[in-house]
């Protein structure tokens, strides 16, 4: 971002303001440290402290302005933005993410003449079309394979560890009732624990599971005391602090006998390194390292944890030798500092870069996306690191198998179905599912009509009604709430397209009102019935011996695999339903026969239980690890093949892909090749159709034509015969649906780096 920004500046004429924008304080102030690093930005560059800060600093000629999206909280009218002015470049970094609610539409109602460029760690799945929809396609990728070739990362190596489970009450189900039954929970309390109840939370979070986990991470983080810094992701802020408090006694215990072991050893070299083994353990501080949150001090009392001295190390850092202070992430990126353990659950997965990290152990469940991200934390080089470490505590394989599973559907999963429908039915979908949740509401007697440009007092008490008749009973409650995000999801789906905008009023009404349903749930105290209901899951959670079919100790190189390239692969291939375009009345009864199932008055939390332990250990056989690493390489191995055949064809992967469309059984070498140059000719044309088209995929006459195109094109360029007028029509059909979805995915016509 600082290279783009200063490189306009350079070499573009003009007087531009940038507006760096991100989603996080700790993201916010890490971009801040970096410009400021860079001599692009100092300590009085303008971040903005509110929304009205931000609106008066837009309003004024700054070279920087440094902000949370969330600072456009205030409502923006059409005709009074912030800057009208056209040289204004917005830098969004997380740019997969918080770009389509009500804060982004608030941004460029603000800066309506304003450039956008969206930066992000996270690569963009082909499907991901809201993304590319928002800020374009990619202009420019450094992906893995990138810093693997150019000698700037070094390769990962994949461990799996930690324990089986087994359930050893056979009565969960009659202890969690009666517990239930005791608390006497008012609506919304039982909301509440039907959100946080049934899930794999209180698996991987029972006590005698985490004590293992804690004791291996003692051992084995300190048999790599050499290597480097080591960081355990957990997957909540609490669960950081109860780890905390169980390795640092652990630590204690294992310097004794590390002592023990350097005074009792007779060999004076083993000693020597015992004795330098033992000083580096009582050098190491251990800390946590988490965002500050609302009311943490007591949620954490809550289990046991006392986070005041925690945070305020984190807020002041670690006093040096000469009596200053460094900030933990200085000295966490510092070799030399003994702060070499730092335990975290989201802060420092992104955007955090340590050299001397050599060892990552994740015990968090994590979706493709942020795994990617975060075991790049460890494969950044430095002297003497031959490789990153990554420890698995939590079966992350998955996220890759599921990948695998959605490429397995081979063409199936790219079939004739559209991957995004046309504005227009996706237009009369959210005015469907609007229409649908309103009456809703008006049958339990509130018009929506009354939020309509309501503000103050008045729009206070329409919501505060429009709650209590959702409220009226458990039934109408969850209808509603599968409404409103029907509603949510089809209104996202039609961000930046402007006939959907009549409808951002009443989709912001019904958000208001779900957002309220959602303040009484999560306001609700469960505290004293979830502590009970976890003590008792806690006694039937009971971490098993180790056994043959565990792959305790066999490593595995991540650098055999090419992440980047499956990635590619594994999204191309995913089969999408238009959720976007669906009857919202068979959705609602198709959810809500779901959700009934997990009440937690009915759910059957023994089978629940024992499904997650199951799966969970599934993540630790020996042939499930081993079968998925084969099947990964295999796939790499294969997509290889298929390059490899580009080559030979002497076609481009992209011209390779259009003659395999066109082609038919049985064709000779002089048709095979003229075959080829049809495809180069075809796509070629289609280039420098498609090149000047705002949006065709979305639009019925820009479809038509190109549809036209392609069949002319293929019925005057294939050769007659061998190929048959009928065989000419199917091969543009197949051709058709294909340069649609590259083009709705982004990716036709090619962009190039800038």
């Amino acid at each position: 971002m600082v290279f783009f920004a200063e490189k306009v500046r350079r070499t573009v004429p003009g007087n531009f303001t940038f507006v760096v924008m991100t989603d996080r304080n700790d993201l916010d102030n890490q971009i801040f440290k970096t410009f400021v690093g860079c001599g692009a930005a100092n300590e009085d560059t303008p971040r903005a402290a509110s929304g009205a800060d931000l609106q008066q600093l837009l309003k004024q000629n700054h070279r920087y302005v440094f902000s949370l999206i969330h600072k456009f909280n205030q409502e923006v009218k059409p005709d009074q933005p912030y800057s009208r002015r056209d040289d204004i470049i917005v830098v969004s970094d997380e740019a997969h993410r918080t770009q389509a609610g009500k804060l982004a539409r608030n941004m460029r109602l603000a800066l309506p003449n304003a450039a956008f460029i969206g930066f992000t760690g996270t690569p963009l799945f082909k499907h991901d079309h809201l993304t590319r929809r928002i800020f374009g396609g990619y202009v420019s990728r450094y992906d893995f394979q990138r810093s693997v070739d150019d000698g700037s990362t070094v390769r990962l190596v994949y461990a799996n560890r930690g324990e089986k489970l087994g359930i050893a009450r056979l009565d969960l189900n009659d202890r969690i009732a009666a517990a239930i039954e005791q608390a006497e929970l008012d609506p919304d309390q039982e909301a509440l624990l039907e959100k946080l109840l049934g899930k794999d939370y209180e698996v991987i979070t029972a006590d005698d599971r985490l004590d293992k986990i804690a004791s291996d991470f003692v051992e084995h983080c300190t048999t790599r005391w050499e290597s480097g810094k080591s960081m355990l992701v957990c997957v909540d802020k609490i669960t950081c602090g109860r780890m905390y408090h169980r390795i640092v006694p652990l630590w204690q215990a294992k310097l004794a006998r590390v002592r023990a072991s350097a005074v009792a050893e007779t060999d004076p070299e083993r000693q020597t390194k015992l004795e330098a083994k033992a000083r580096w353990m009582d050098e190491t501080i251990v800390e946590i390292i988490i965002s500050e949150g609302q009311n943490e001090v007591a949620d954490f009392k809550k289990w046991g944890v006392d986070i005041i001295p925690h945070r305020a190390r984190m807020k002041q850092g670690f006093e040096t030798p000469d009596g200053k202070r460094v900030d933990v992430e200085s000295a966490f990126k510092n070799p030399q500092h003994p702060f070499r353990v730092a335990i975290v659950c989201a802060m420092w997965l992104t955007g955090f870069d340590v050299e001397c990290l050599s060892s990552l152990y994740i015990d968090k469940p994590m979706k493709a996306h942020t795994l990617m991200q975060a075991i790049a934390r460890a494969n950044r080089r430095y002297p003497g690191k031959d490789f990153g470490l990554i420890i698995d505590y939590n079966g992350m394989l998955k996220s890759l198998r599921h990948a695998l599973a959605q490429y397995a559907l081979g063409d199936e999963g790219v079939g004739e179905e559209e991957i995004v429908a046309p504005p227009e039915e996706r237009v009369r979908a959210l005015l469907e599912a609007i229409v649908e949740t309103e009456a809703h509401l008006k049958t339990l007697g509130f018009d929506s009509g009354r939020l309509a440009g309501s503000q103050g007092f008045a729009r206070i008490t329409a919501l505060a009604d429009a709650v209590e008749a959702v409220y009226t009973n458990d039934d109408s409650k969850r209808r509603f709430e599968i409404l409103a995000r029907q509603v949510f999801v089809r209104f996202k789906s039609l961000m930046g397209e402007p006939s959907a905008e009549v409808y951002a009023e009443r989709h912001d009404n019904i958000e208001a009102i779900y957002k309220k349903l959602t303040e009484r749930r999560d306001t609700a105290d469960v505290t004293a019935v979830l502590k009970e209901l976890h003590r008792i899951v806690n006694e039937a959670i009971r971490a098993q011996r180790p056994g043959d079919d565990q792959a305790e100790s066999k490593l595995f190189d991540l650098s055999k695999i090419d992440l980047e390239k499956l990635r590619h692969e594994f999204a191309k291939k995913v089969k999408r339903k238009a959720t976007a375009i669906q009857d919202v009345r068979l959705i609602v009864e198709e959810k809500l026969a779901k959700m009934l199932q997990q009440n937690p008055l009915r759910m059957d939390y023994y089978r629940r239980y024992a499904e997650i332990v199951a799966d969970y250990n599934r993540e630790k056989d020996r042939v499930t690890i081993e079968d998925t690493f084969a099947k990964l390489i295999e796939l790499a191995n294969s997509l290889d093949a298929e390059q490899r055949r580009a080559v030979e064809e002497g076609l481009s992967e992209e011209e390779l892909a259009l003659f395999d469309l066109l082609q038919k059984e049985n064709l000779g070498k002089a048709e095979r090749e003229r075959l080829k140059l049809a495809a180069k000719s075809l796509l070629d044309e289609l280039r420098r159709l498609i090149e000047p088209l705002d949006q065709w995929t979305q639009k019925e006459q820009t479809q038509a034509e190109v549809e036209v195109f392609i069949l002319d094109h293929v019925l005057q360029l294939l050769p007659t015969p061998p190929f048959t007028p009928e065989e000419k029509e199917a091969a543009a059909r197949k051709a058709y649906r294909h340069i649609w979805q590259q083009s709705a995915s982004g990716l036709f016509p090619e962009r190039r780096a800038a």
